[in-house]
């Protein structure tokens, strides 16, 4: 039973996807937390908009 638990394939693993984020590549970065802050300002701000000018 120990012979088929050894040949058994390995789980797939993440390796290959964290080797591929971790490449430098061109373009412009921005941190997740202000393009969250920015979409918040959107959303806070169309409702506002809405509130004060109702239709």
């Amino acid at each position: 039973m120990s012979s088929k638990k050894k040949n058994a394939p390995l789980p797939a693993s993440s390796a290959g996807l964290l080797r591929f984020f971790e490449d430098e590549t061109k373009g412009v970065k921005v941190k997740p937390e202000i393009i969250l802050a920015l979409t918040g300002a959107l959303i806070g701000g169309s409702i506002l908009i809405r509130v004060i000018f109702p239709v």
